[in-house]
């Protein structure tokens, strides 16, 4: 790595990356592997062998991510290959050194397990996706449709994926093995969604204020975010009017309606929901 990549934010993505990877292998030990269910993508394929070879899934993961790194080299940025070998490095040496506490949990309930684990599997993972990493595997091919379908969702590209990995896990487990993989996969991916939306919750605010000067200089002296304006006219009075347009994050609202309501009380504001935004000071793309 060279110098000017070790900067503050590049440091915690890795390891933020590090932590997510961490998480989604006691997710596999404690829980999925407990009741015999199977992951998504290369984790399923590897708890596979795993199962009927008796091969440390920690392994299989590694091998099987070789060809798919190969592939993030030629087609990924250089940063987001870096993170990927991190997070394939860790999830795989995680995978081995926490297989001890699958004997941890002793409930005979394959819902819980199938549940519990779906949820922090999509807790790490999203941690994972919101800092612009990937654990290897079919996350990376999830990566490569994303950028060129960018309204479609990771989690949901993922679970469209892996119901390949849970036909075949039905055809060597069982129909029921299957149905609790689903179940787990579906959680995963769902919280994968809340975690990416909710560490990149931002909100789109619109003002219209008489005081428009002086209300978006307060903003970029104090919130340090833009403002654009956009020109509009009343359709009752024809009065003309300078419009502002902001995006801040969530934390940032109170503060934001704070300073427009100290400027000018009479102030119309309207809030509305990102789901995404690219650009300086905010999500960077992969």
């Amino acid at each position: 790595m060279s110098g000017g990549f070790l900067k503050k934010e590049n440091i915690i993505d890795i390891l933020f990356t590090i932590v997510g990877g961490i998480l989604c292998s006691v997710a596999v030990n404690m829980f999925l592997v407990k009741a015999k269910l199977l992951g998504g993508g290369v984790t399923g394929l590897a708890l596979i062998f795993q199962y009927l070879l008796k091969v440390p899934a920690g392994y299989m993961i590694f091998l099987l991510n070789v060809p798919l790194f190969i592939i993030s080299m030629k087609s990924m940025n250089r940063k987001f290959t870096i993170y990927s070998l991190v997070g394939i490095v860790t999830f795989s040496l995680s995978l081995i050194l926490t297989r001890p506490i699958s004997n941890i949990l002793q409930i005979n309930d394959e819902l819980l397990y199938c549940l519990y684990g779906g949820v922090i599997n999509g807790i790490g993972g999203g941690i994972v996706f919101a800092h612009n990493s990937s654990l290897g595997g079919f996350d990376i091919i999830c990566i490569l449709i994303k950028k060129k379908y960018s309204n479609l969702d990771l989690g949901k590209i993922s679970f469209g994926i892996n119901l390949v990995i849970v036909c075949f896990g039905a055809m060597v487990f069982g129909l029921p093995s299957a149905l609790y993989t689903l179940i787990a996969m579906y959680t995963t991916t769902s919280v994968i969604d809340y975690v990416i939306k909710g560490l990149n919750r931002t909100k789109t605010i619109f003002i219209i204020t008489e005081k428009e000067e002086e209300i978006s200089g307060v903003i970029l002296k104090k919130l340090g975010r833009g403002v654009t304006y956009l020109y509009g006219e009343g359709a009752y009075t024809k009065d003309h009017k300078k419009i502002l347009y902001c995006i801040v994050p969530s934390p940032q609202l109170p503060e934001l309606k704070r300073i427009v309501i100290d400027i000018d009380n009479k102030a119309f504001i309207s809030i509305l929901d990102a789901s995404e935004i690219h650009g300086r000071g905010f999500t960077k793309t992969l």
